[in-house]
């Protein structure tokens, strides 16, 4: 089904959500309103009642003192009296005015929020449907070449009458490479499906992160060298045993250096080192290639961005999946980069005592 037909119904009901979300608010907003009336109502009219009692009581004193002292007010005194009284209940009512409409204004204000919030979610629903179609267009373009490498090459062992075992070596090589590249696509898009289920899961052990280090760097020694790239690791002391899951880490550094392999020219280096400094063990994997812009520096952490929009090598998972274990580990994750000048990508992994 094409893209614009799915993004349709989907589109419909994130405008059908945010309209019963706003009818939701303002309702809420209405009982407010109306409490509020309701209340200042019941104090306006309980202050003149009791502005009217004591009124009534004061004349009654009055009446009472004249009959006993022969004394009684004058209609001037009386009706300042009563003018006091009034200015006092005038007062009172413009105080509750206020209160109203300052309540008021402050509920106007809350609804603007709430409506520019709803805006920003629609917008930011819109530009998810968007992004998702996209990835899924991506992930099935790139699913599809691997399958019909995989196919391809299989025919072609298959008619050759009479088969050279170096070809057919060949051929297996590249089925198996286009293999692994589909095993590794399909095991992020589970890893991400495990995320937004949080699911994802960290087995930790106590063990020594050094040969999760020198052993995903040397899965790429041969790409490094047919490609012309220095590839160097440093560890200058021993590192500590820590409590890591060794399959995870090494997905995070598969990740980093096949980003650092990719990005990187002919003639570039790239460098691995860890250490061990305060309580955490440091991993960091420096690399000359192209770099990063400075604005896209954090973008690079979220599923389905690429630093070029245009850049079809890859999906954009591998340092979303990355961060999200190094957040499973309670590490950090970031990046600094020039570009033109290459890229450092730095994590963390806690050290805890051990139990």
């Amino acid at each position: 089904m094409p893209a614009e037909q799915k993004e349709v119904p989907e589109r419909q009901q994130t405008d059908e959500s945010l309209r019963a979300e706003r009818e939701k608010t303002d309702e809420a907003l209405d009982e407010i309103v109306a409490a509020i009336d309701e209340y200042a109502d019941a104090v306006v009219e309980k202050a003149r009642g009791q502005a009217a009692e004591l009124l009534a009581a004061a004349r009654k004193k009055s009446a009472s003192r004249a009959s006993r002292v022969s004394v009684s007010l004058t209609p001037a005194e009386i009706a300042q009296a009563e003018s006091d009284l009034r200015a006092a209940a005038d007062i009172a009512d413009d105080g509750l005015r206020a209160e109203r409409a300052e309540q008021l204004e402050i509920l106007e204000r809350e609804r603007q929020v709430t409506d520019s919030d709803l805006e920003r979610e629609r917008e930011r629903a819109d530009a998810e449907v968007a992004t998702r179609d996209e990835f899924l267009g991506i992930v099935s373009h790139d699913l599809r070449n691997m399958l019909h490498a995989v196919l391809g090459f299989t025919d072609l062992i298959l008619e050759d009458p009479s088969p050279d075992p170096a070809k057919a070596r060949a051929h297996a090589r590249r089925i198996q490479r286009s293999g692994a590249r589909m095993n590794r696509l399909i095991g992020d898009l589970v890893d991400v499906a495990s995320i937004d289920a949080g699911a994802l899961r960290v087995c930790l052990e106590r063990a020594d992160p050094t040969p999760v280090v020198l052993e995903a760097v040397e899965l790429f020694h041969a790409q490094a060298e047919a490609k012309r790239v220095a590839l160097r690791v440093t560890i200058p002391s021993p590192l500590p045993t820590i409590s890591f899951d060794p399959a995870r880490i090494h997905q995070v550094l598969v990740n980093l250096l096949s980003n650092a392999i990719k990005f990187t020219a002919s003639g570039g280096r790239i460098e691995v080192g860890a250490e061990y400094a305060g309580d955490e063990v440091t991993i960091v994997v420096k690399d000359t290639g192209v770099g990063i812009p400075s604005d896209r520096l954090e973008d690079v952490f979220e599923r389905y961005r690429q630093v070029d929009a245009d850049d079809r090598r890859g999906v954009g998972l591998g340092l979303y999946i990355s961060k999200c274990i190094v957040q499973g580990h309670r590490g950090r994750i970031w990046a600094e980069s020039r570009q033109g000048e290459g890229s450092t990508f730095t994590f963390t992994i806690p050290v805890t005592p051990q139990e």
